[in-house]
């Protein structure tokens, strides 16, 4: 079984379009590790200004939410412009709104409108550049090889992000702490962009699709953008896999938005966690869990492809949902930090495993015409279903991070999610297609 998995990944990664195409990927979240922890070391762990759980749902809501807005207009240009050039075009423009916010951040620090508009304009550009990368794939893989592409390429990026994360907390000492550290560090993420944009020049223009841009004038499909974001919808609700799993990803986003919300609150400087520590290792303990969340999610990567040539999709993210809401109960419950460690890295894995089989799925069954309405779509649900998250964290949680209410709320919603998910599935299975037979 091990020398099969080594023989796929080498045979995915002997393919020359997908390896330019997991180059633009890793240069570009290393950028977003690298900004978006320069950001929160800013918001969340400045010693001299505490953050309450309202102030967390806001910063997650102001992050979140304009992608959430503009991302059925982002499907439209996903569906029509070179995903090539959207990519080359988007990093070399968030390269140059990260250097021009950190010099802000710097001068004028986090709480000035410019800077967080500038902030909110970013996220969005990272969401609308995944959704190109995940519309863009199958392109460079075959049909059969989706599953362990995925689980590649969004572990490695996974693991770029998180390495960039590192770099940000390492550089701190060197740059400063407060708005003009994370405006340094700002403009060293602006280089990762700048790399990716370089990266994707190396891309074939036409490779990455769309196959049959639409001959309508980009002012009319604007025009036309609710009609286009309802006939993607129905295209998802007539296959049955797609609308399943999007509706299973988005309840588990929500969950999951809930437990970041917590475990940052948790290790800030007043958090339950983060009052065990002396000095900024309460962020250390919180790059702590982050790290065994990003190795939950590399183990998923390897095992994902294994057993769903075995399960299939659907029955596995069954599994990893129940999963989650073992762990949440045994491991959250106590409230120590090495219990936590053990809950991110279920966790973590459980999330990996779950996204890289939603990805197939909309992969497998969504036509290439519609692949980046429906992306973007799935973005926007990802980002909906945290920022209510968000919204409801401010109401449950208490200053400090710990609520059993939470966890408890945590753990029944990934059962529920499971066992609803798994019904629903086995009683469609007569009506449907098996899955395609992927990685033989």
């Amino acid at each position: 079984m091990t020398r099969r998995r080594h023989h796929q990944l080498r045979e995915l990664l002997e393919r020359p379009d997908l390896r330019q195409l997991l180059w633009v990927r890793l240069a570009g979240q290393l950028g977003d590790g690298l900004f978006q922890t320069a950001l929160i070391l800013v918001v969340f762990f400045d010693p001299n200004d505490a953050t309450s759980a309202a102030q967390a749902a806001t910063a997650f809501a102001v992050l979140l939410l304009p992608f959430s807005l503009v991302g059925p207009f982002a499907g439209v240009f996903l569906d029509r412009w070179s995903r090539q050039r959207v990519l080359r075009d988007a990093n070399l423009a968030r390269a140059a709104l990260v250097a021009v916010t950190g010099g802000l951040l710097a001068v004028l620090g986090d709480d000035a409108l410019v800077v967080q508009g500038l902030a909110l304009v970013i996220i969005s550009t990272n969401r609308f550049v995944l959704s190109a990368l995940s519309a863009a794939l199958p392109h460079v893989v075959q049909e059969r090889q989706l599953v362990t592409a995925n689980a590649l390429t969004t572990t490695l990026g996974g693991g770029a992000f998180t390495l960039g994360a590192v770099i940000a907390t390492a550089l701190r000492p060197l740059v400063g702490a407060g708005p003009e550290g994370g405006g340094r560090t700002s403009l060293v993420a602006a280089l990762a962009y700048c790399a990716a944009a370089v990266l994707a020049t190396r891309i074939a223009r036409r490779l990455l699709g769309p196959d049959h841009p639409p001959t309508t004038r980009l002012q009319e499909a604007l025009a036309h953008v609710a009609r286009g974001v309802a006939q993607g919808a129905r295209h998802v609700r007539e296959r049955g896999p797609a609308a399943r799993a999007l509706a299973a990803i988005s309840a588990h986003r929500f969950f999951y938005g809930l437990t970041t919300v917590a475990t940052l609150l948790l290790y800030t400087p007043e958090g339950f966690l983060g009052a065990q520590f002396s000095g900024d290792s309460g962020f250390g303990g919180l790059i702590a869990v982050g790290g065994l969340a990003v190795l939950g999610g590399l183990t998923a990567a390897l095992v994902t492809p294994v057993v769903t040539r075995r399960w299939g999709t659907q029955r596995w993210i069954v599994v990893v949902f129940g999963s989650a809401a073992v762990a949440q109960l045994v491991f959250g419950l106590p409230y120590t930090h090495r219990a936590f460690l053990v809950a991110a890295y279920v966790l973590g894995f459980a999330a990996q495993a779950a996204k890289i089989c939603v990805d197939t799925l909309l992969q497998e069954s969504v036509a290439d015409d519609f692949r980046g309405r429906v992306f973007s779509f799935y973005d926007t649900l990802f980002n909906v279903s945290f920022v209510a998250a968000a919204a409801a964290s401010a109401v449950l949680l208490p200053a400090d991070g710990r609520s059993y209410l939470v966890i408890g709320l945590v753990a029944g919603g990934y059962a529920l999610t499971a066992l609803g998910y798994g019904v629903l599935t086995g009683r469609r299975a007569a009506y449907e297609p098996p899955e395609p037979v992927v990685d033989r």
